[in-house]
């Protein structure tokens, strides 16, 4: 049976599906109030739950000189300030297990980056604070394999999880779904979250950086509603061109209403039939 998960004033696992979305990596406290309360206000409109994703460090960048946010310190600073401003829930990263106690002060979810999806240390470190842990399932991994990663959580007696498809590596700069993994990863009896931003990342495609193809986002965010999901992940900016992060396969804060209204048509024609 699938389990609800609560969030803050957030509930993942009924109608209408959660959205989680913010800027890939911390560009500043202005642009993140200002990111989060624009997202906050269409959610809001539309009456569709909102989580605030911004990672305070992105420790995996393609290269040496690639941004990798404010840090921990300052990073969770402001995302505190989002939470009490704008009066949402946030999820960030963590990169290692010492970094989830301090997280944990502040964020409602801890994120596991789908490299680390397989990393015990990390998995039960999450578990233990006793928030909400999101896993990404790693390109790598099949979608039964990530039961083996729930377990780990699971073990520190934490029953607050969610798990993530962000799509399978397949080699050449190449991201693909298979969207038997969604209901193959609902069985496991946690809500499961589409990530249709990272599904069209073009991993180093760009030498020193990742691409992407973001006109491929709105049709696997369709396609994925369409299937049958608890939540939709998206990294949303003000203008990708300037993002310091994944603006190659970011949505534009401005497209994010029309986007959210079609996926929630496509939710309640599935519902009503």
């Amino acid at each position: 049976m699938q389990k609800e998960i609560t969030i803050g004033n957030v509930a993942v696992g009924r109608r209408p599906f959660v959205f989680i979305g913010g800027p890939c990596v911390i560009e500043g406290r202005d642009i993140s109030l200002r990111t989060a309360g624009s997202i906050a206000r269409i959610t809001a409109k539309l009456g569709v739950p909102f989580i605030f994703k911004s990672s305070y460090d992105k420790a995996n960048r393609t290269s040496i000189s690639g941004f990798r946010g404010p840090g921990l310190d300052e990073g969770l600073a402001i995302l505190r300030d989002v939470k009490s401003e704008v009066g949402v829930p946030v999820l960030t990263d963590i990169h290692s297990a010492g970094e989830a106690a301090a997280a944990a002060e502040v964020a409602d979810v801890l994120q596991v980056p789908a490299l680390l999806s397989r990393q015990t240390d990390i998995l039960t470190a999450c578990g233990r604070t006793g928030r909400a842990v999101n896993i990404k399932k790693g390109q790598f991994l099949s979608p039964g394999d990530m039961v083996q990663a729930i377990r780990k959580v699971e073990s520190t007696g934490n029953r607050n999880i969610l798990v993530t498809e962000r799509g399978t590596s397949f080699g050449y700069h190449t991201l693909v779904n298979d969207f038997r993994a969604i209901p193959i990863m609902r069985d496991f009896g946690y809500p499961v979250v589409f990530d249709a931003t990272h599904s069209v990342q073009q991993p180093s495609a760009m030498t020193d950086r990742s691409g992407g193809e973001a006109r491929f986002i709105i049709p696997l965010a369709r396609a994925a509603v369409a299937v049958g999901v608890e939540g939709i992940f998206m990294e949303v900016h003000p203008d990708p061109r300037q993002a310091l992060c994944d603006g190659d396969n970011s949505l534009p804060l401005d497209e994010l209403e029309g986007v959210l209204r079609t996926l929630k048509r496509i939710e309640e024609a599935l519902w009503t039939t």
